[in-house]
């Protein structure tokens, strides 16, 4: 295919929980050529309560899409060089709006929201044994406020708006995949309503065998299926861009955020795993044309599948609620960081007199433990901490976080350890951070010296679609990192970690209400109970206003 000087041209939507970005990649390099960027706003009425407005969320793809445009004519590139479009997007952020008027019946409920722990309740009654596990052999997933069907069904349950139209057969329901394909090949003017397989399976309701809508699962739910997109495979011609400077572009590439940065990382082959930096952080294993069950508090999800008679490759997944977002509460609530990028200088000044450790439950714990019921605890103050104490803490809990779900992994997957994680996302940048992952995991980390990899991901499902063919799989070259090895000892690994499990005891069992019946994915079988006191409770508060200046 003869195009411009940069030859044929691959661009990505990557739509994630705090921003929206357009890029466009040279095919035969992967060079990111130029790229927009616009923030997305959460609204926060309640606590626990996470929602973005989809009408902001498609404004922004579209003012990307346009100044990236913009750009590459400034710079001499052609945009009809562009072959085709690739989305990549947060995933399990639930959206449900009017097939008729194209207006979303309610905003979009982000995936960290977890308003429905009553709903999660509500069908746990249902099972025997509120086993939450129930439905895992089929969807890979436990019953959990995270995952997209129990969302809607908050939805359907609480808002009136939504019952009606679908009562009337009038509404959509997707994540965010949908909502943007349907927009960009024409809404209410016989848009698609579709989605790909990555994302149709962190809904709760696809069969991860099979890759349909489950019967089982949708009656539980009790979900009509008429609300329901057509599923996809993650790499063919969904359809074609109906306005815009990129008019008539096919759109052929998609994948769920966390599932591109696999693609964009190029784990390809079974036994690769990379880890996302960002709001959250996401491990994913890739164990081929295999579904592994956990047995550890893990999730199987589908990693890809490029092409409509391709293979599915499927992964085992940890999920991490509080990444960055733990460093973003340090500067935003505690004001002890002015800027997010300021926490590597300011943990590296931390002394070694004392250690504190951090569990950032704020809405729980994810993956292995899914526990509800869990709070943040900071444990281990003395009267020598500072803030840089806490900085340094909250860094590490990213990293033990991620060693919890390694362990598990490990567990999983036959005693064949992980020899390696790579790493991307914009935690990625923190030096002192990719250390301390690499000392206190025990295993090398490889971070790509190019960054956007979750984007890259879906360049090349895009690129690789049947009738584009710009990208070769089979071809596709690692592209350059940095490497950070462990360089600390086992015993000081073990010890470490040791207290990071005492510390994770005691975040639990805060919310009472919120107490697991049954916990089986609980990793280790961490049973006991050890809230830590009010007394120390109100020290922390104390400790914390203390630090503030030091």
């Amino acid at each position: 295919m003869n195009k411009g000087r940069f030859g044929p041209l691959v661009g990505a939507i990557d739509e994630g929980t705090s921003s929206a970005r357009f890029l466009v990649f040279a095919a035969e390099t992967a060079e990111v050529l130029t790229f927009h960027q616009v923030s997305i706003k959460n609204i926060c009425e309640k606590e626990g309560w996470v929602e973005q407005d989809p009408k902001e969320v498609l404004k922004a793809v579209y003012e990307c899409i346009e100044k990236t445009v913009d750009n590459m004519r400034r710079l001499d590139i052609d945009p009809s060089d562009i072959v085709a479009i690739g989305i990549t997007n947060q995933r399990e952020t639930t959206i449900v709006w009017d097939n008729t008027t194209g207006e979303p019946l309610y905003n979009a409920i982000v995936w960290s929201d977890i308003r429905n722990i009553d709903t999660v309740d509500k069908m746990l009654s249902k099972l025997r044994d509120k086993n939450a596990e129930y439905f895992k052999p089929l969807c890979g997933l436990p019953i959990s406020t995270y995952f997209s069907a129990l969302k809607l069904r908050w939805l359907m349950d609480n808002v009136p708006e939504v019952k009606q139209a679908i009562d009337s057969k009038k509404c959509y329901f997707g994540t965010m995949d949908s909502w943007l394909i349907w927009n960009l090949t024409g809404g209410v003017s016989n848009g698609l309503h579709v989605t790909d397989v990555t994302n149709a399976s962190r809904t709760m309701l696809m069969n991860i065998k099979t890759l349909n809508w489950e019967p089982a699962l949708y009656k539980f739910f009790e979900i009509p299926t008429h609300i329901l997109p057509a599923i996809r495979s993650s790499s063919e011609i969904y359809g074609f861009i109906t306005e815009g400077p990129l008019q008539n572009i096919p759109i052929s590439g998609c994948l769920g955020d966390q599932q591109s940065a696999l693609v964009g990382q190029m784990c390809l082959k079974q036994g690769q795993a990379k880890n996302t930096y960002g709001t959250g952080c996401f491990l994913l294993y890739n164990t081929g044309t295999a579904m592994v069950i956990s047995q550890h508090g893990l999730l199987t999800t589908i990693g890809y599948r490029m092409g409509p008679n391709a293979p599915i490759y499927y992964a085992l997944e940890g999920s991490v609620a509080v990444g960055g977002v733990s460093i973003r509460w340090l500067r935003d609530n505690l004001q002890i960081l002015s800027d997010a990028s300021d926490s590597e200088k300011v943990a590296k000044k931390a002394s070694k007199t004392g250690e504190v450790y951090f569990v950032p439950a704020f809405s729980g714990l994810y993956a292995p433990y899914w526990r509800k019921d869990a709070r943040s605890v900071i444990c281990g103050l003395t009267e020598e901490t500072t803030k840089n104490h806490l900085v340094k803490a909250a860094l590490e809990a990213v990293c033990f976080q991620t060693t919890d779900i390694i362990e598990a992994m490990n567990k999983d997957c036959g005693g064949a350890p992980l020899t390696k994680l790579l790493v991307d996302g914009g935690m990625a940048a923190n030096n002192y951070l990719m250390q301390l992952q690499a000392d206190l995991s025990g295993v090398p980390v490889i971070r790509p010296q190019m960054t956007e990899t979750t984007a890259l991901g879906a360049a090349v499902a895009a690129g690789s679609a049947e009738g584009i063919g710009v990208w070769d799989l089979s071809n596709i070259q690692p592209v350059p990192s940095d490497t950070f090895y462990p360089s600390i000892s086992l015993d000081e690994r073990e010890i470490r970690y040791s207290r990071w499990k005492m510390a994770i005891k005691r975040s639990l069992g805060w919310d009472l209400k919120a107490l697991p019946v049954k916990n089986s994915c609980l990793q280790d079988k961490i049973n006991s109970i050890v809230p830590i006191s009010l007394f120390a409770m109100a020290s922390v508060g104390m400790l914390v206003l203390a630090t503030y200046n030091q």
